[in-house]
């Protein structure tokens, strides 16, 4: 049975996507710890890290560097947290969110009802910073 992800990148579930490329999408969570909580996940449903090829691994967290920086860069946060748990679906997937101190790292936090216009706004701001750090071919429109 396909994953939760597998169907948003299918585009059979709605996904506020900010990355696109052959191997690696990235999308805002539903469940953000912070306005831009994004998840960076391979298209190819591999459930634990620790068993991607070390070349898909190696995209992932380039992806997920970018988007880093897009999030730090646009929202202004002081860092971006990056965090890999696994246990909420199984299909590999890394956390990247602005962080300003160590309470993001808790996903117990999580806000299952964050407004969908911040998440909106956040995701457009996201998509605008990495453009300007020059990944424009890999950024979806809205």
């Amino acid at each position: 049975m396909s994953t939760v992800f597998s169907k948003i990148i299918a585009g059979e579930l709605p996904g506020r996507f900010v990355w696109k490329d052959p191997e690696v999408v990235a999308f805002l969570t539903i469940a953000p710890v912070a306005p831009g909580h994004t998840l960076v996940v391979p298209r190819a449903e591999v459930d634990r890290w620790t068993d991607l090829e070390p070349a898909l691994l190696t995209r992932l967290n380039e992806v997920a560097q970018a988007v880093g920086k897009a999030v730090v860069g646009g929202l202004g946060a002081a860092r971006a947290g990056y965090l890999i748990a696994g246990f909420e679906v199984p299909h590999t997937h890394i956390h990247i969110f602005p962080a300003d101190d160590m309470s993001g790292f808790d996903l117990s936090l999580a806000d299952p009802d964050a407004p969908a216009e911040e998440s909106d706004a956040a995701a457009e701001t996201i998509r605008r910073s990495l453009r300007e750090l020059g990944y424009g071919e890999f950024v979806p429109e809205a």
